[in-house]
């Protein structure tokens, strides 16, 4: 399955970091950054992550949450958090059935050897919960800023 621009977004409700839980729809009536990444920790996975760490207050200005989601546990989210002083949540969705609802679960390819991952893909969702934007084969560079100036522009 995959999510389109302009159909609802896929509800979930999964753990957070922290031990929290949250439910996609409970954010109705601000805009949602939803960001899919491989995994906790790693390279290109922390400069995205820090990256919408440090924009975070231009996001908050236009009232917008930001929202990491990925395979690993609420343990490793929580470790991936302190260590870079993130301050918006990460969602563990250890059974990949957030990923399956976006159509983030692909199979990729490492030096001719094919295997399932999760496609760095980010979804934006207005204020309705209708997808306004989505990005796939997200390319960390400059990604950030785009997904801001999409967001003030809803």
């Amino acid at each position: 399955m995959s999510v389109e621009e302009g159909k609802k977004a896929p509800d979930f409700a999964a753990g957070t970091d922290g031990g929290k839980k949250l439910k996609l729809s409970d954010l109705r009536g601000k805009p949602v950054v939803l960001y899919f990444y491989p995994k906790d920790d790693t390279s290109g996975c922390t400069a995205e992550a820090c990256g919408f760490r440090d924009s975070l207050p231009n996001f908050s200005k236009v009232k917008a949450a930001v929202i990491g989601v990925s395979k690993d546990s609420v343990e490793k989210h929580d470790k991936f958090k302190k260590k870079y002083g993130l301050t918006f949540p990460l969602v563990s969705d250890e059974d990949g059935k957030i990923c399956a609802k976006y159509g983030t679960w692909v199979e990729k390819s490492l030096y001719g050897r094919k295997y399932m991952g999760i496609e760095r893909a980010t979804f934006l969702i207005d204020k309705t919960g209708t997808v306004a934007k989505v990005w796939h084969k997200v390319k960390v560079p400059g990604h950030v800023d785009e997904v801001l100036q999409a967001v003030k522009a809803l």
